[in-house]
């Protein structure tokens, strides 16, 4: 049974930083990724990395947030600095099961950054 628990959310001020953590397990991951959402507003992609390390951002995070990974340990971790205001929302930890189209999503931790 595959599972993804995320953690690391919380209230920071304008200009902050927060790190949040991803732990998947029950299968063998390929892309893995960090999304988020705002009141009123649909699901957005901030970041995802590959299994060989490879990254894509959001233009809004370039430059702010890192993504990194651990494949051993089935881990991905989100660095989030120099917060805004308009990073608040609910972010969601997504993984692709190697080798299929089958993806996942954790339960999601609330990040809320006060200006």
């Amino acid at each position: 049974q595959v599972q993804l628990v995320e953690s690391g959310g919380g209230l920071v001020q304008a200009g902050g930083s927060l790190r949040l953590s991803c732990t998947a397990s029950g299968s063998i991951f390929g892309i893995m990724g960090w999304y988020r959402q705002a009141p009123g507003k649909q699901r957005e992609l901030v970041a995802t990395i590959t299994s060989g390390g490879s990254t894509n951002y959001a233009d809004s995070v370039k430059g702010r947030f890192t993504i990194s990974r651990d494949s051993a340990k089935n881990t991905v971790s989100l660095q989030m600095n120099s917060l805004k205001p308009d990073d608040t929302g609910v972010y969601y930890c997504n993984a692709l099961v190697r080798f299929t189209a089958r993806d996942y999503w954790g339960q999601g931790t609330q990040v809320t950054v006060s200006s």
